[in-house]
């Protein structure tokens, strides 16, 4: 097995199980784990608590949060009050989905990795089990890494940079094992759209019911708190 524990990597955390379970694996492979999160505007603050308290299960290095606010550009029903989040599938390209949002927190963590000497970028991005988002897609984490190396000192003059999606081609039952295995305690972890104000799930938005059909498919007891009822799982 190779020795990456000389080797920095930062890690995307968002408070999900996605993010958990990447940033176990990348502490797995050996890495010191720098890990960020954003606190982009989003009505679903609340996750900010699920990513600090996943962090502080795992031995890291560093967290830390970061403000920056992209909600007043409007344009999704994360960001935005007046958008209604869905609680039916919808076909196309949800309205949560978040204008360059990958893009956004990637090079963020891309200029952090470059100042702390890291090669190493880990997002939890998935193109299975996912609400179709052009940002959680192979070719956009390619097309960013080969960005990365062409745009930074370290990619030109250094040894370069890896932009990691370990769960890229997993489903959610998938992922929701892989975690099991690395030990991840879920229960500390946030999928909802649109909780409560105490942390509990809606139960009806699309994340809520990728993330019960994923337990269930996974044989696994799903520990989210529901303000009335988990979703239905045929």
């Amino acid at each position: 097995m190779v020795d990456n524990s000389k080797e920095k990597a930062v890690i995307l955390v968002s408070g999900g199980l996605d993010s958990a379970t990447t940033l176990a694996i990348a502490l797995e492979l050996g890495f010191p784990c720098y890990c960020l999160t954003f606190d982009y505007g989003q009505r679903h603050r609340i996750e900010l608590e699920s990513a600090r308290a996943v962090v502080k299960s795992l031995d890291v290095e560093r967290h830390e949060v970061m403000t920056l606010n992209i909600g007043w550009m409007g344009g999704s029903a994360l960001t935005d009050q007046s958008i209604e989040v869905p609680d039916t599938p919808v076909s196309g390209i949800p309205v949560t989905y978040v204008p360059a949002r990958n893009t956004v927190f990637l090079s963020v963590a891309l200029g952090w990795a470059e100042t702390l000497g890291a090669r190493h970028i880990f997002i939890g991005a998935n193109a299975v089990d996912y609400s179709g988002y052009p940002d959680c897609r192979p070719t956009f984490i390619r097309a960013f890494e080969q960005l990365a190396n062409v745009a930074t000192k370290a990619g030109v003059e250094g040894s370069g940079f890896h932009i990691h999606a370990p769960l890229i081609q997993m489903s959610k039952a998938e992922i929701i094992l892989r975690g099991q295995d690395l030990g991840i305690n879920f229960a500390l972890t946030l999928s909802c759209y649109n909780p409560g104000p105490e942390g509990a799930a809606c139960g009806v938005c699309e994340s809520c019911r990728l993330r019960a059909r994923g337990f269930h498919d996974a044989g696994l007891t799903d520990p989210t708190q529901y303000r009335d009822k988990a979703p239905e799982v045929a």
